[in-house]
Parts: C-alpha cells; structure tokens; sequence
C-alpha cells in the first residue's frame, strides 16, 4: 500500500454527548476531513463503559469495547481522542496512548486543570502531540488564538464567561426577577443544569477553565488549585436588582490577570467569582448558555471570542479542529507547539489581588452614620467610588461601591463593619468589574 492510501487511525474514548457527536461527524465529513487532513481517517475502537446502554447515534459494528486500556495501547492507532472526563481514568489512558506513541486530542479541562504538567512533559517525552480546544468554552475557539495567534503579542487580562449554566441562571434573574433557586429548577428542567449542579454553580468548572486559560496567557504553569473559587448560589435577586439599578448585570466571571508587583517583577492573579459589570460592557450582552471570553494584549488591543460553550455538536466541532491538525502534523511527521511555562510567573494569592467592591449596609438611620461608614472604609485604606442612600427609618440602607483595593483590605473593611453599632446588616458583598477604577 502506498504511503499516502494508508489511513490514519483515530480511537475514541468515550460515547457519550461528545463522543457521539465526534464519531457522527468522523463519518459524515469522512470524505471533507481526507481532503483537509490529506489522508483518510479511520475510527478504529469507540471504548465505552457498557455495550448496551442507550447512545444518541449508532456506532458501526464492531468498533464498541469496554477495554479502553487495551484500545489505547494498540501499536496501529496514531491519534486518541479522550472525552470521558474526570482525573481517572482519563489520565492513566492519555499516559498509556503517549507512551505507546499515539498522538492526544482531549476535552478534559479538569484533568488538564489539576495535572497539566504530568500530560505535558508525556507528550513532550514522547515527540508526540497534545491538543485540548474543546477543554474551554465549547466550540469557541479561544485556546488556539492565545497559543498561536498571539504568539507574537503580550496578553494582559482574560475575562469570561465560561459557564453556560450559570449564565443561563443569572440572565434568568436579571431578566425576570427570579430568586436563585427558582433559575436553577428552570435551568434544570430544560437540561442547561445537573441534577446534581455543584460542579457549575459553585464555579469548580470555570476555576478549571481559568486555570488552563491563565497557563496560555501568561506563559506559565497555573493548576485549579491556584485560582479562587466563588460560585453564584448566595447571589440574591436583591444582588441583582441593585447590580440593574447602577446600570449593571452580575456575571459569574472568570478573570487572569497580570500584575506588576512594587519590585518590578510580574506576577498572575486567577478568579473566579460572581461580579456587576457596566451594561456597556461587552460580556454584560451574553445571554442564556453563550460563553464569551475577552481578551487584552498591548499589540491587538481588546478582542473577543463568542458563541455556544457547550453542547456535544458545538463540544465536537472543537475536538474535531484538533483532531485536523494533529493529523496533519503526523502525516508530515511533525508536532504541535507543545506547553509554554518559560516566564514561570508566581501566582498572587487573593488578599493581594485588586478588586473593587459593591457593599449595601443596613443601619441605623440617624445623623454621623454616613460618616462613620466612611470612616471604617479610611481606616482600612479603601477609597469609596460612590454611595447612595434607600429608603429611611427601619429601612435605611446605604450601597457604597469602592475604588480598587487589594482583596485583603476590602475583606478586613467589611469585617469592621459587621462590627459597628450603627450596622443592622451587611446585606450584600459582591465584586464590581468594568468601568472606572
């Protein structure tokens, strides 16, 4: 057989939602994805947990096994693609699949998230591809544009939404009034959330997906244990409306920045909590299950990245991109660009981190009180952006939104107020991002 007749093998762990969606499209585009790659592909063993549960398609005779370890160590297969999830067994198969010199094409963000490194320098060992697109936001491309196109630039700040869950709950309560709750059974009975949401509402899913976005902006290694992680299961519909009232929308956002510390070097912040931002503001426009994710470099200024983030087709069309490329790159016996760590910028912890902060206090309606405010916020060095007063008597409330801040002193601010006298309540906390700083 001629070199160019012989087809390339693919091996899918995995037939669920995504997994699916991916051997429908490898057969469907065969003849599209032969002409793209140069070679044909060939699906070779789908691994599934049982054989006879039910699947959204079905899959060619034959190629079902429930040996995932078998399949992966084959000499004849040239490319793995993993869509199980999880750490394991995920991690011992992508392991095994380099180490018996297949290249990788993966969507595990939690598995990149916790034990990128150890993927890495496997695939590094091995001369062998690791692709991972479809780890983050979905069919929006936003890995490759970081790793490739701004090659040449320098990213300072990533800012998204990378959860279409928990947009889905927050646009529901902003746009309707809704409590908490009530947007998660809505979100739950049209299939947007888990039975079992915590993986979403309480951001481990886009802390996962900062971390691997801040590890491509930045040039350096940062796992899901470095980022800070708040879900969105204590926002109010009070949070929102006073967000609406200022002209803003509380997003779950995730947020890597660079910071210049005073000694002149550069450090990376990484967060992942509910924020106002101005409805100016592009990411205040997503709505639904959308991801968006914005970016800012000093070359191409501010960029960004739109579209459905979840979704086994959208989830596919993202591994299959990948799978393109590494074909094309084992065909010409070549590989991809693989980790880039060289700047191996510390991570700051959140109390260094600047933030700004939306606080309503209840108290005591009588004269001095503003004053007093004031002053525990001096005390602490923040400076107050704006303040206003609602209502009066038992119902007098003040809403002061601060100017930037390290997390820490603004933390120790709300503490002291939690403490005074003239204090009822501190309703609300929430950070403010966009605008003015």
């Amino acid at each position: 057989m001629d070199e160019t007749d012989k087809p390339l093998t693919v091996a899918v762990l995995g037939c669920g939602s995504v997994g699916s969606q991916v051997v429908r499209l490898l057969g469907e585009q065969a003849e599209d994805l032969a002409a793209r790659t140069g070679r044909r592909i060939e699906l070779v063993g789908v691994a599934v947990r049982r054989l006879d549960a039910p699947r959204e398609i079905e899959v060619p005779e034959g190629l079902l096994t429930t040996d995932a370890a078998g399949l992966v160590a084959r000499a004849d297969v040239d490319v793995v693609v993993e869509v199980i999830g999880g750490i394991e067994p995920a991690r011992s198969l992508i392991l095994s699949a380099l180490e018996n010199g297949a290249s990788v094409v993966t969507a595990n963000k939690a598995l990149l998230a916790e034990d990128g490194p150890t993927l890495f320098e496997a695939a590094e060992k091995a001369g062998r591809d690791l692709y991972y697109e479809a780890a983050v936001a979905g069919a929006i491309p936003i890995l490759r544009p970081l790793r490739e196109s701004l090659a040449g630039d320098k990213v300072t700040r990533v800012l998204g939404i990378v959860n279409g869950t928990t947009n889905f709950i927050l646009d529901k309560m902003d746009s309707s009034g809704a409590g908490f709750a009530e947007a998660l059974e809505e979100a739950q009975d049209l299939g947007y959330a888990e039975a079992d949401p915590t993986a979403d509402v309480e951001g481990f899913d886009a802390a996962a997906k900062a971390a691997i976005l801040a590890s491509l902006a930045f040039h350096s290694r940062v796992t899901s244990f470095d980022v800070h992680r708040e879900g969105i299961s204590e926002v109010t519909a009070a949070d929102v409306a006073s967000a609406r009232a200022m002209g803003s929308v509380v997003k779950l956002l995730a947020i890597c920045e660079l910071r210049t510390l005073p000694s002149g070097e550069e450090a990376v912040a990484v967060r992942v909590h509910p924020a106002m931002i101005p409805r100016s503001h592009p990411l205040a426009s997503v709505r639904e299950a959308y991801n968006a994710v914005f970016v800012e470099s000093e070359a191409a200024g501010q960029l960004m990245f739109y579209g459905p983030g979840a979704g086994g087709a959208p989830t596919a069309s993202a591994v299959l991109g990948d799978l393109v490329t590494v074909a094309r790159n084992v065909i010409s016996g070549t590989r991809g660009v693989g980790e880039s760590a060289y700047a191996d910028r510390a991570v700051l912890p959140m109390g260094e981190t600047m933030t700004r902060y939306h606080v309503a206090i209840d108290v005591a309606d009588r004269a001095g009180v503003l004053a007093s405010v004031a002053m525990a916020f001096a005390e602490h060095g923040v400076s107050i952006s704006t303040v206003r007063q609602e209502g009066r008597d038992e119902d007098a409330q003040l809403v002061v939104v601060s100017h930037a801040a390290t997390d820490a002193q603004l933390a120790a601010t709300v503490q002291h107020l939690r403490g005074m006298d003239i204090v009822r309540e501190v309703t609300s906390v929430m950070r403010v991002e966009g605008g003015d700083e």
